[in-house]
Order: structure tokens, then sequence, then C-alpha cells
């Protein structure tokens, strides 16, 4: 086992990593940049670098600062959290080159599952069901009339290296094609220095099911279930929960059973989350994110695991501490994101904390590294915590989220909390019935 793990991260997950490491009786380094020096990642770890100025480039991104304090600390292995580089396989072959061991899946995969065609025809090879589209990238616009016509409209622009919804429009018929084909290049080449495209099927009411799976590098691998993550704007997650409310045993242990061979078949190392376009009992696969999930504290309610602790053991050549026979779910948890943003327009919210409390009682987790007098810096994402609630059912949970939502205190700043407020009084969300445009749909007709 690894004496020193260094944390390539910031906030919560860095905080959630130094926690795990603990428990472990492993050493923590935290590595921060000057804005963050106050951070409580920094505070709670046993040692910290700083690596750098505000900018993230100059940071948190810069891979010789990261393995410049590995190499001060003499940290064995390296936690990416999720963000920044955990999904950088350039990074992971240099941290394997300096002898250091990176916590989580090999650099090939990680260079396989980023490329969205490669990872796509990927998963068809090993039985994954994907949307109807094109095979690989469509040069030009002949052949995305081509595909979009077989596909049958409505169609998706696609940038291969996209993600966060960038380069990503929709054509409803063959007169919006020409449009959405240019503009998803353009965005693309501006923000990822790629400008290729893919075309898929649109489906028209689909939910956001994703799969979580973890693998031993050696073959096994196992599924811990699903997440239904269809509350989204703007193609970003609001909400999360497990298990889905669309979703039967049965078919959960169907889907599962598929990824957990596909991966086992590549003999993927960690934790990895197979993402699903779900629609009239149909799955899509659209990504593969080989990292840890944002939302994986939802899947660690339900199966009563760690997958951090998993994550480091098996990073320092231990089996899997379960099997799927042992994996079986219990009860539903709910995680609401909370982020320093001002409603309506979600505008970024930046400053000093003046109030902060976090709820408690049973079946409620809060993973922040907010506390009183923290100043929330403007550099980096706006997300500032999670609150997770676990109940024997869905119905308990909803109940125990508004009970925890109205104990939770954060003041200087605006904050997103009003909105998860607003949410549970809406009948769709209590039942379940939404779909991954509702919320859309229903933030544009309420008031401004």
């Amino acid at each position: 086992m690894f004496s020193k793990i260094l944390i390539a991260n910031r906030g919560e997950i860095a905080l959630r990593v130094v926690r795990a490491c603990r428990e472990m009786g492993i050493r923590s380094v935290a590595v921060h940049s000057t804005a963050d020096a106050d951070a409580m990642h920094v505070r709670m770890a046993d040692e910290s670098v700083c690596i750098g100025p505000p900018s993230s480039s100059q940071s948190y991104l810069s891979v010789p600062a990261i393995i410049s304090a590995c190499e001060i600390t003499g940290a064995e292995a390296i936690h990416p959290g999720y963000g920044f580089l955990s999904e950088n396989a350039n990074f992971v072959q240099i941290v394997e080159d300096h002898g250091l061991t990176f916590i989580g899946p090999r650099a090939e995969h990680i260079r396989v599952m980023g490329d969205k065609i490669t990872a796509k025809e990927t998963m068809r090879q090993l039985g994954v069901p994907c949307v109807p589209g094109s095979a690989g990238g469509v040069p030009d616009l002949d052949a995305a009339r081509a595909v979009a016509d077989e596909s049958g409209y409505p169609v998706i622009v696609k940038a291969t290296a996209g993600g966060g919804g960038r380069g990503m429009k929709l054509a409803r018929s063959a007169e919006d094609l020409e449009r959405a084909f240019r503009t998803a290049r353009a965005e693309a080449k501006a923000a990822f220095g790629n400008d290729e495209v893919y075309i898929e099927k649109y489906l028209s009411k689909p939910r956001h099911i994703e799969i979580q799976v973890f693998g031993d590098g050696k073959g096994r691998a196992v599924h811990l279930g699903e997440r239904d993550c269809s509350l989204q704007r703007r193609h970003q997650k609001v909400l999360e929960e497990s298990p889905g409310p669309a979703i039967d045993d049965a078919t959960r242990a169907r889907i599962g059973r598929i990824c957990a061979d596909a991966v086992g078949a590549i003999n993927y190392a960690g934790a990895g989350t197979i993402e699903f376009l779900y629609e009239d009992g149909e799955f899509y696969f659209i990504e593969m994110n080989t990292r840890l999930q944002v939302e994986h504290p939802v899947t660690e309610a339900v199966y009563d695991v760690d997958l951090v602790r998993e994550q480091i053991r098996v990073a320092a050549g231990q089996p899997m501490s379960f099997d799927q026979d042992a994996l079986t779910p219990r009860g539903h948890a709910i995680e609401v994101r909370i982020n320093a943003e001002k409603l309506p327009n979600f505008s970024p919210s930046p400053g000093r904390i003046s109030q902060y409390h976090a709820p408690g009682g049973l079946g409620v987790r809060v993973d922040s590294a907010l506390y009183d007098g923290y100043r929330i810096p403007p550099y980096y994402d706006s997300l500032i915590g999670k609150l997770i609630v676990h109940g024997s059912d869905r119905p308990e949970a909803l109940s125990r989220l508004a009970r925890a939502l109205g104990e939770l205190i954060v003041d200087g700043v605006d904050t997103t909390i009003p909105l998860f407020h607003a949410l549970l009084r809406e009948p769709a969300v209590l039942s379940g019935d939404y779909d991954i445009h509702w919320l859309e749909h229903w933030l544009e007709q309420r008031p401004g």
C-alpha cells in the first residue's frame, strides 16, 4: 500500500480524497494555487505545496508543477479527482514515466474513451448498444446529409473532442443541417482545437442514465447499478439519484452486466461511468468517463461502498474488496449540486462566506470545502458543495432532502439552493417523470 498520495485537485473532491487517505492510514499531500492557500483541503491534508498562481493553466493543469510536488514530498501516487487532469492520457503517461502511480485507468483506456468516435466504435464491438449515426467523423456537408437522411431527423451534430455542451448543435430538419454542421465545427475548433464532428440520431424525450463500473485491471469487473442524471441545464447535471425511477430490477441487471462485461474485456482498472440516453426501454451509449464522477456519493450510499478507497486499493495492486454477488442496492439516494451562482441567470457569485451551517441527521451527507469566512475565488468552477441524502425509498429520500435543504445555510454569496426548494414542489420531480429537456423547459416558463 502507498504511504503518501498527492491529490492533484482542489475543493470538495480533494477533501474527499484526503478523508479516504486518513482512514486508510495514508499521508496526503494537497497542492494549491496562491488563490487556494486558505482552502479546506490544504488545511486538512498532512502536507501542502503551492504550485502556481490562480490560473488553472499555471497551477492545477501544470504537469511539471505537480510532478515536482511529488518529488519534493516523496509522494508515490497521484489521485486526480475529477476535472483538471483526471482524463488526460498524456499526464498519466508522464506520471508513470516518473515512476509514480496514477490512481485511475491506464492511459490507453483514457485515450480511447476520450475520443467520442473511437469510444463509440469500441463500445459497439464490446456489445454495448449505441445511438444510430455516423461510424466516424463527418468530413463535409454532403456526408453529413447522407448520415442524417439514413438516421432520420432530428439529428445532433457533436464535436468528437467535445464536452459540457460545446460543439453540439441540433438539426430538426434538412434545412437546419447546414447551419448546425458549420456552427458545431466552428465551436469545436475554438473550444478544443479540433473541428471534427460526428452525427447521431436525436432522441426527443430521453433520460440520462449512467452505469457505475469498477474493474481490477486484470479482467474482473463489476457494476454498481445506475444513476439517473436527467435533471440538467445546458448539458450540466443538477440533480442525480439512484436507483433511477424509470429502471426496474431486470433492466438494471441486464444493462449493468453488459457494461461490466465490456470493461472487464479491456482490462479496465478503477472507477468508470458508462453514460446512456434511455428512451422507450432502449439504451444508447453516449460516452464513458474514465474517472470518479461528481455524483459518486449516491452510489456509495445505495451500495454501502467507498469508491475512493477502492480506487486506491486497486491502484496499489490489491484485489477489489467486493464481487458482483455482494453488491445489493439498499434504499434510494439523491444528490443536489450546490453552486455559487445567482439565479435566475446562473451567473457566478464568488465572494466571502459570512455564515455556513451544514445539515445533519440520519441519511444526510454533505461534501463541501466551505467554512465560515472562506472566500470563494472567481477562478474556478462554481460548485461549492453537494448535498446527498439516503432513505429507505424514494419518497423518504425526497422528504429527507427537503428537510436537509431547510437546514442548509450559506450566506454571503448567492447559491442555487432556492432552485431545489422550488423543484421539490414540482409534481414531475416528485413523481420522477422527467427527461433531459424538462428542466430547461421549466426554467424558460418561470418568471425572471
